[in-house]
């Protein structure tokens, strides 16, 4: 039994990226490009900028856990490894079983003019199993928004 069997799992609608067992959850509504923006990101290689390979932990589904080491996130079994390429269909890609949520990307609008701010003010956290964890706004389909992802979720407080 591990110290974190007694702490409550959420059900969360949303997808969950991790680079080197740290996660970011990205929120939107469902065709905000959640999934897109995840497979975007996972097809990036490390180089100077990219420490690890980034790794899909959940698409759609993210369970949420809220331990005595922090918050983690895991798939539900039957979706693990699955992620949905709108206009292919579900593909198998690799996966990680669990990693630590240290931040959170909700996605922008794109029908709002200039939703992200150039040089912005930290954005409130947002509240997860009770839980602050830091907060970003990305505009999912900007070619540079999986660059902008692992950016901040290099930036991102430890885990």
């Amino acid at each position: 039994m591990s110290a974190d069997d007694h702490f409550e799992t959420f059900n969360l609608h949303g997808t969950a990226v991790a680079v080197g067992g740290r996660a970011v959850l990205i929120r939107g509504r469902s065709g905000a490009g959640k999934s897109d923006l995840a497979l975007r990101t996972i097809a990036l290689t490390p180089r100077p900028l990219i420490a690890h390979q980034p790794v899909l932990v959940a698409d759609d589904r993210v369970l949420v856990t809220n331990g005595a080491a922090g918050l983690r996130v895991t798939c539900p079994d039957a979706l693990q490894g699955l992620i949905e390429v709108r206009g292919v269909g579900i593909v198998h890609v690799p996966f990680l079983a669990a990693a630590a949520l240290v931040l959170v990307a909700d996605l922008a609008d794109p029908m709002e003019p200039m939703p992200i701010e150039r040089l912005p003010e930290p954005l409130d956290p947002a509240y997860i199993c009770g839980r602050p964890v830091p907060r970003v706004l990305i505009a999912p389909f900007e070619a540079s928004a999986p660059l902008k992802l692992l950016l901040a979720l290099a930036a991102a407080g430890p885990a």
